[in-house]
C-alpha cells in the first residue's frame, strides 16, 4: 500500500507542478534522461543477475512480440471497419500495441509484487516492448507515415540504448557474484525509477482535444486495458496452464496502459498526435483502476 501511495503522490505531483508552472519545460525530458542512462540500467544489472531461468521465459519473452501483431490485426480491421484514416490507425497501431513497461509498469510491478518481480518486468521490457517498439514499430510507423527506416539506423538504436546495454552486461556477470556494497548502489540508484518516472508521466499529462477524437480513443483504450490482457489470460493460463510470479508479472505488464515513448513516435511521424497524446493521458489515470483489478484477478494464477 506505501507503494501505491508514492506512485500516486509522484503521479498527482507531476500534474501539480505542470499546472503551476513550477518546473521548466524541459523537466521531463531530463527526468526520463535520468531513468534511461542511470535508473533503469541499475536495476538490470541488478535484478537481472538475480533473475531465475525456468520453463515459462519463453512464454515471458513472445508476450510483447505476440501483443503488437494482435493489435496491429485489431486496429487494421477496426480502421476499415470504421474508416479511420492512416495516422488514425497507425497511432492506435503504436500506443495500442506497445505498453508502459518501464516507467509506468515497473515501479507498479515493485508495488504489487515486490522486488521479485522486477527482473521479469526487465526482461520483458528489453527484449519485448524495447526491441518492438525499436523495430516493428518504427517500420509501421515509417509505413503510415511513408517514411520508411534504414536496417542500419534500427540496429545502431538497438545496440547503444543504456538499458539494453545494461542487460547484456547483466547476463554476462551472471556467473560472477556481486560485491556486497555494489548489490547496494545498484539498488538505491534503482530506487529512484518509480518517484521520478511518475514526476515524469504526470508532467507531460494533456488532456486536450477530448472531444472529437472519443471514438478512436474509447477503441485503442479497450483494447489496451481490457480486450488484448484478456485474450493473453485465457491463452497463458486457460489454454497453455501457465502459472506462477513469472506468468503473473507477464499478464500484469500485458495490461499496462499505452507507452509514452510509443505516443512521441506517432507524433513525430504526425500519426494523428492528438489521438496518440490522449491515449498516454487517459490510458495512464484510468490504468490505476484497471491493473489493481487484473491484479487481483491474476493471484489465483
Amino acid at each position: 500500500m506505501n507503494n501505491i501511495i508514492l506512485l500516486i503522490l509522484c503521479f498527482v505531483a507531476g500534474i501539480l507542478l505542470r499546472r503551476g508552472r513550477l518546473m521548466p519545460d524541459n523537466a521531463p525530458a531530463t527526468l526520463n534522461s535520468f531513468i534511461i542512462y542511470i535508473s533503469v540500467p541499475a536495476l538490470a544489472l541488478l535484478y537481472i543477475h538475480e533473475l531465475k531461468f525456468s520453463g515459462d521465459i519463453v512464454l515471458v519473452v513472445v508476450m510483447a512480440w505476440l501483443y503488437f501483431g494482435l493489435a496491429a490485426g485489431f486496429f487494421w480491421l477496426v480502421g476499415r471497419y470504421m474508416q479511420f484514416s492512416r495516422g488514425t490507425v497507425g497511432a492506435l497501431m503504436l500506443t495500442g500495441g506497445m505498453g508502459n513497461t518501464a516507467f509506468f509498469g515497473l515501479p507498479m510491478i515493485e508495488a504489487y509484487y515486490g522486488h521479485d518481480g522486477i527482473s521479469t518486468g526487465i526482461l520483458i521490457d528489453q527484449t519485448g516492448s524495447f526491441l518492438v517498439l525499436s523495430t516493428i514499430g518504427i517500420m509501421v510507423a515509417g509505413y503510415y507515415s511513408s517514411n520508411r527506416p534504414s536496417a542500419a539506423s534500427i540496429v545502431w538504436n538497438i545496440l547503444r540504448f543504456p538499458p539494453f546495454i545494461a542487460m547484456v552486461i547483466a547476463f554476462i556477470l551472471l556467473p560472477t557474484s556481486y560485491p556486497e556494497w555494489f548489490s547496494a548502489v545498484l539498488k538505491r540508484l534503482g530506487d529512484t525509477l518509480a518517484p521520478l518516472a511518475l514526476l515524469s508521466v504526470g508532467l507531460q499529462l494533456r488532456l486536450g482535444h477530448l472531444w472529437g477524437n472519443c471514438c478512436s480513443l474509447i477503441f485503442g483504450l479497450t483494447f489496451k486495458l481490457l480486450l488484448a490482457p484478456l485474450v493473453f489470460y485465457v491463452l497463458y493460463v486457460l489454454v497453455l496452464g501457465a502459472h506462477g510470479l513469472a506468468i503473473q508479472v507477464t499478464l500484469f505488464e500485458a495490461a499496462m496502459p499505452p507507452m509514452i515513448t510509443a505516443a512521441i513516435l506517432a507524433k513525430e511521424k504526425e500519426l494523428d498526435p492528438e489521438l496518440a497524446t490522449l491515449m498516454v493521458a487517459v490510458g495512464l489515470p484510468l490504468s490505476f483502476l484497471t491493473l489493481t483489478g487484473w491484479w487481483w484477478l491474476l493471484k489465483a494464477v
